[in-house]
């Protein structure tokens, strides 16, 4: 089976009020306990803010270092699912239940496999 990586895409700004989070929350767990069943989870992250991450290139041929977020956004990375499905239908079928849950867009991209697939 190929590998897929479910990318949530969260809105910068605030985190939404308990009562809301609270739900997706509770829809996730109920989706990640259905994956699992379904032999399809591999393993899942969530994500700290943007403004947490640092950046390390080379420019120039030096090492540069920097704070935040390489490119400004509206949105961002906010976690992301592992999962194992038959075909990008498939996939798509699981990122779709994860749309649902989170109420967020969700990138469905494969993974290259150990062959360079």
């Amino acid at each position: 089976m190929k590998r897929y990586m479910l990318s949530v895409y969260q809105p910068d700004g605030p985190i939404p009020a308990p009562d809301v989070l609270g739900k997706i929350m509770e829809d996730l767990e109920v989706l990640n306990r259905e994956m699992k069943a379904a032999g399809t989870w591999v393993f899942a992250g969530g994500l700290h803010p943007p403004s947490t991450s640092t950046v390390v290139r080379v420019q120039a041929g030096e090492l540069l270092i920097t704070d935040g977020p390489f490119t400004e956004a509206k949105e961002h990375i906010g976690g992301f699912t592992i999962i194992r499905a038959p075909d990008l239908d498939a996939a798509l079928e699981w990122g779709s239940k994860l749309a649902r849950a989170t109420t967020l867009p969700i990138e469905v991209r494969p993974l290259q496999d150990e062959a360079g697939d």
